[in-house]
């Protein structure tokens, strides 16, 4: 083996999180794709206490999706000059008509009844004028595969968002899709994944893991 092959790192670590807390989400307002909000006060201290807790790790790429909310939430490691690719395949589900509607008892049963449907198997059926949960598994496994396919980025941040990361979790932990929901999320929470590059697998040290949050 040459010198080159033998260092080509075997692991690589994932920093998941989810994007820091909107006006959206603290109004319950679903969000999607078609929402393209910023963080509000409390979001950006999520972000803040999360670049305290981890500015030491040598990250050497920043992911994100397309959507602002994302790119707020990691910018003071861009700003360090961390390199930065943002990625459309990453962004949130689409909800559909729905999205940006003040909560109402409609819109609540039909939201019920879809994720029902797919906790149940249905993962199939989208969101009136959106997507369901496997076109979004499907748009997610090119920018997967683009970080995978990058084993000198040792460590890497990814910026994602709630209901895209429990689909795209069961891609990366190898679960079946509809037990997405058992996939915890939270307003800045972090999963921090391990890929092994000889097993082809990952597996979770960190889940939902807010301890950088505790002090806000």
């Amino acid at each position: 083996m040459s010198n080159t092959q033998s260092n080509i790192p075997t692991k690589k670590t994932i920093y998941l999180i989810r994007h820091g807390e909107t006006d959206f989400n603290r109004q319950g307002i679903v969000q999607g794709s078609g929402v393209d909000s910023d963080l509000n006060e409390l979001g950006r201290a999520q972000a803040e206490a999360f670049f305290q807790s981890y500015q030491n790790v040598n990250f050497d790429k920043v992911y994100t999706s397309a959507l602002k909310r994302t790119h707020q939430s990691v910018h003071k490691f861009i700003e360090a000059g961390i390199p930065w690719e943002q990625h459309s395949g990453l962004n949130e589900i689409s909800w559909g008509i729905r999205e940006g509607r003040v909560p109402n008892d409609i819109d609540n049963e039909y939201y019920k009844v879809l994720i029902e449907s797919w906790v149940t198997g249905g993962v199939d059926m989208a969101a009136e004028g959106g997507e369901s949960p496997l076109q979004v598994l499907e748009r997610q496994k090119p920018a997967i595969e683009t970080i995978l396919s990058r084993p000198h980025e040792e460590t890497v941040l990814v910026a994602m968002h709630g209901r895209a990361m429990r689909i795209i979790l069961t891609m990366l932990l190898d679960k079946p899709l509809h037990e997405m929901d058992t996939f915890e999320h939270s307003n800045l929470c972090l999963y921090k994944l391990i890929y092994d590059y000889e097993t082809k697998s990952f597996f979770a040290e960190l889940e939902c893991d807010t301890t950088h949050l505790f002090g806000l």
